[in-house]
């Protein structure tokens, strides 16, 4: 039975990586400028989180 479960966790693993893989290609696909676009703006996000948390 755990023979199973390793088998089948295993190809879920394979699939999940294949599939981001994926992902990360399209992106490189689309442009840098989309991909700068895109870390600027989660940077910004996280530098708007930092100042709600430690505003006075």
């Amino acid at each position: 039975m755990q023979n199973i479960i390793l088998r089948l966790l295993m190809v879920f693993v394979i699939l999940f990586s294949f599939t981001s893989c994926e992902v990360i290609g399209d992106i490189f696909k689309a442009g840098m400028g989309v991909g700068i676009f895109i870390v600027i703006f989660i940077i910004a996000i996280i530098i708007w989180i930092f100042a709600k948390f430690f505003r006075k």
